[in-house]
């Protein structure tokens, strides 16, 4: 479904509120994300489940009995739109939360626009660590999805488990995602194999075009395994560019890409063009072999009826999750007042079709991992899968 496709069928979803809806019968939820340009493989799944779960909730009753209001804009994964975004939503449109962007140079800059406003805002996927660190940590911003330290060190533990890998590079987008990950990826390491030597490091900007000049300079360095971090629009545009290249075959598909390229969003982008045997991780892999939990499969099956799609979407859960977890906070919090609601979502602990979460009252962050695996091939899916996913978040690769 297109971005724009998926912002004409929120207008007249089901369940939804209208615009014309007196304010004081609604909750208003201002939801800045990525709806056109590469990082739309992933905003416009998070956004449609977000509409589902507001339908859902909805169609129970809504929150303290007031129906919940999505009030959706496209942020470009451009952080000053996304701030200007932020200020139109709170300022002209009087939302009572906020909840979105994608990319680690949109959120922390909304995370200001939240603080400025003392107006509690969410971020589903952003993982910078710099979102939540202490300098920047304030009563309300709160980080749902995983971060770059847990995706670096998880990384780099898969790699430390390839004994006759010696030589590692990296590739990631120039920006604060990329920069921390990557960070963090050397940082475990090197504690983990002191005997591997990074021999190369790209920086390609957010939303490169052209990736063949990095490519061809990493392949000089002869790298043995690769640590990559680039994710949406950009991988499938990574991917299709290598392949030709040798680059995959150069290094026995020995690549580890922390951003979600796992999911079944990435996989269908690409199709046949997936560089299989790569290991790659999601914040849900959708397909499960064996033991699927019986939520899941029932938001599995919601999804794909909702969307009208044949295969959910690996990012889908991040949306969804996100605004089951602000209704238990209001919830909890018994009122829409920033302060009540920041303070009871230190420490809640919420459902996902996924398994429960928790916000730290700390640092504000549910610390989740994510499912790596290694993406094969499998006659069942015209898509790469993840083989047996495994969900990791503080400890390393075992399985």
């Amino acid at each position: 479904m297109s971005p724009r496709h998926s912002l004409a069928a929120a207008c007249i979803t089901a369940g939804l509120v209208p615009l014309t809806a007196a304010a004081e019968n609604t909750i208003k939820i201002g939801y800045p994300l990525p709806l056109s340009g590469p990082v739309s493989v992933y905003g416009v799944p998070v956004i449609r489940a977000a509409e589902m779960a507001v339908q859902e909730i909805n169609a129970k009753g809504g929150v303290l009995g007031r129906r919940l209001e999505l009030l959706e804009r496209d942020s470009k994964a451009n952080a000053d739109e996304a701030v200007r975004l932020a200020r139109e939503l709170i300022i002209k449109d009087n939302v009572d939360f906020l909840v979105g962007t994608a990319t680690s140079a949109e959120a922390p800059a909304v995370s200001t626009i939240a603080k400025e406003n003392k107006i509690v805002f969410i971020a589903p996927t952003a993982k910078t660590v710099q979102l939540t660190s202490p300098a920047n940590l304030h009563p309300y911003i709160f980080r749902l999805g995983s971060n770059t330290d847990i995706d670096g060190r998880t990384g780099a533990s898969i790699i430390a488990r390839w004994k006759d890998v010696k030589r590692v590079a990296t590739i990631a987008p120039d920006y604060d995602y990329g920069r921390d990950a990557v960070a963090a990826f050397v940082d475990y390491l090197k504690k983990a194999r002191p005997d591997i030597e990074i021999v190369d490091q790209q920086w390609p900007k957010l939303g490169q075009s052209d990736f063949t000049a990095f490519i061809n300079a990493q392949l000089a360095k002869q790298p043995e395994a690769v640590f990559c971090d680039a994710y949406g629009g950009d991988f499938v545009t990574f991917a299709k560019q290598a392949a030709p290249l040798g680059y995959f075959k150069a290094i026995n598909n020995r690549l580890v890409d922390g951003g979600e390229v796992g999911s079944t969003d990435e996989a269908l982008a690409l199709g046949t063009d997936y560089p299989y045997g790569i290991w790659a991780n999601a914040y849900d892999p959708v397909i499960w072999p064996v033991d699927e939990p019986a939520e899941h499969k029932t938001f599995v099956d919601n999804l794909k009826a909702f969307t009208k799609e044949k295969y959910a979407s690996g990012w889908a859960i991040m949306g969804y999750s996100s605004v089951l977890a602000l209704a238990e906070g209001i919830n909890k919090a018994g009122d829409i007042n920033s302060d009540k609601v920041s303070k009871a979502l230190l420490g809640l602990t919420f459902d996902t079709p996924v398994g429960r979460r928790s916000f730290n009252p700390n640092t504000h962050e549910t610390a989740a991992g994510e499912f790596w695996g290694q993406m094969i091939k499998d006659s069942n899916y015209p898509f790469a899968i993840m083989k047996n996913p495994t969900y990791l978040s503080q400890g390393p690769f075992t399985n």
